[in-house]
C-alpha cells in the first residue's frame, strides 16, 4: 500500500461516493448499476426498490437480482450469477473470525469457529429443498445442528439455532428469500454448489468495498463485512493508494484517484431509504459530522430514510401509507430548504410513491 496520496475533505468524498454509486441516473437497469456489485440492502423489506429508485430506475423488477442474506446477515439484493463467489468472500477468515461474527446468544457455541458455520450451512442445504416458511426452516435447522450452536427461546418455551449463524450461513447453504408482507420463505437456489470449502476472493470484494464506499479505512470496511480489522488484514490487497480525509488516514484503489480528484457535488435532490447503499459507510463522521444528529439518521430501531440535498445529507424523511391509497412523505430538513429544493422534494416524493405502487402523494415539510 502507497502513501503520499491526496488530501481531501468530507465533500470530496461524498461526490465522489455518490457518481461511484450512480446516484447520478445513468439509464440503467437494476442489474447493471454498480451498487449491484456490493448488494442493496432491503432493510425494511422494499427499502431496496426505493434505493434502485434514488438512481433513476424506473422498472425496479429484475430476473437478475436474487434477494439473500449477506453483509452482516442483512437482506440484499445481489446479482445471482456472483452468489457463488459472494458466499466464499463472506465466509469467515479463521475460527476467531467466525466466532466473534457469532457470539452473543451462544457464547460457548461460538467457540466452535468455522465449525459452526459449516454445521449450519449444511443443515440448510438438507432442509431448504422447496420453497419453506422462515419460522419452519428455522426449527428444522436447530435440530440438524449441535445443541451448543442453540438458545433457549423465552417467549416460544423452545431452543433455536443462534439468529446470527442463522442469517450469516444461510447463503452458503443455498438460500435466497421471499417476502411478502411479513412473511418470509426461504428457498433454494437452483444448481448451488454448496458451501464453500474455505474463504476465497475476500480481497477482492474489499476492493469493490473501496470503489464504491471509499476511501476508506481497514476498520471502516471490516465493519460494513461483519468482521474485523484484524482478521481482515491478512487479505487487505495490495496496490491501495492512502488518502487522508480530513486528516484522517483511508485507502483507495489507485485507479479511482482521478475520479475522486475530479468529483464533484451531486446537484439536486435524493430521498435515500434506510439502508441506501450511501448510508452504509461505516464513517459516519464523515456522513453526518454533527454527531448530535447522527442518532436521529442511524436509529437503532425504526430508522429514517435521509434527505440529501446538492450531495450533503440534510435531514430526514418518513413515509407511510395513507387513505385511499395516498403515500404521506414526512420530510424534516435539519435547516431551510431553498424553493428549488422544496420543489425537487416534492418530485421526489412523488418518485418514491411510484416505486411503492401509490396512486398519489401528499409531502409535509416539517420544521427540525
Amino acid at each position: 500500500m502507497a502513501g503520499d496520496g491526496p488530501r481531501v475533505d468530507r465533500g470530496r468524498v461524498l461526490a465522489y461516493r455518490a457518481a461511484a454509486q450512480e446516484l447520478h441516473r445513468p439509464a440503467l437497469r437494476p442489474a447493471e448499476l454498480a451498487v449491484a456489485e456490493l448488494g442493496v440492502q432491503d432493510t425494511p423489506h422494499g427499502s431496496a426498490r426505493l434505493a434502485l429508485a434514488a438512481r433513476g430506475v424506473t422498472d425496479v423488477d429484475d430476473d437478475r437480482l436474487e434477494l439473500v442474506w449477506s453483509m452482516r446477515g442483512a437482506p440484499h439484493l445481489h446479482r445471482r450469477a456472483a452468489l457463488p463467489t459472494l458466499a466464499a468472500a463472506l465466509w469467515p477468515l479463521s475460527d476467531a473470525d467466525a466466532t466473534r461474527r457469532i457470539a452473543g446468544q451462544i457464547r460457548d457455541g461460538a467457540k466452535q469457529g468455522l465449525a459452526a458455520f459449516r454445521a449450519a450451512a449444511r443443515a440448510f442445504s438438507a432442509v431448504v429443498t422447496a420453497p419453506t416458511a422462515r419460522g419452519e426452516a428455522s426449527r428444522a435447522v436447530s435440530d440438524r445442528v449441535p445443541a451448543e450452536l442453540t438458545y433457549d427461546c423465552g417467549p416460544c418455551g423452545s431452543r433455536h439455532v443462534s439468529g446470527a449463524l442463522f442469517q450469516q450461513a444461510g447463503l452458503a447453504g443455498g438460500v435466497r428469500l421471499e417476502v411478502s408482507g411479513r412473511a418470509t420463505t426461504l428457498a433454494p437456489l437452483p444448481g448451488w454448489p454448496g458451501p464453500p470449502a474455505e474463504a476465497a476472493g475476500t480481497g477482492a470484494l474489499v476492493l469493490t468495498c473501496l470503489r464504491l464506499l471509499g476511501p476508506a479505512s481497514t476498520a471502516d470496511v471490516a465493519g460494513f463485512l461483519g468482521t474485523t480489522a484484524t482478521a481482515l488484514r491478512p487479505v487487505w490487497p495490495q496496490g491501495l493508494v492512502e488518502v487522508r480525509v480530513d486528516g484522517r488516514r483511508a485507502w483507495l484503489p489507485a485507479e479511482r484517484l482521478d475520479a475522486l480528484r475530479e468529483a464533484r457535488p451531486l446537484p439536486g435532490v435524493r430521498l435515500l431509504p434506510p439502508g441506501d447503499p450511501f448510508l452504509q459507510a461505516r464513517d459516519r463522521d464523515v456522513l453526518v459530522p454533527q454527531r448530535a444528529r447522527q442518532p436521529q439518521l442511524w436509529r437503532v430501531i425504526g430508522r429514517p430514510g435521509a434527505l440529501l440535498v446538492d450531495g450533503d445529507v440534510a435531514g430526514t424523511w418518513r413515509a407511510k401509507q395513507g387513505g385511499r391509497g395516498v403515500l404521506e412523505v414526512s420530510v424534516t430538513p435539519w435547516g431551510a430548504l431553498s424553493g428549488r429544493a422544496r420543489r425537487e422534494v416534492e418530485a421526489e416524493a412523488a418518485g418514491v410513491a411510484v416505486a411503492r405502487g401509490a396512486g398519489d402523494v401528499r409531502v409535509t415539510v416539517s420544521a427540525d
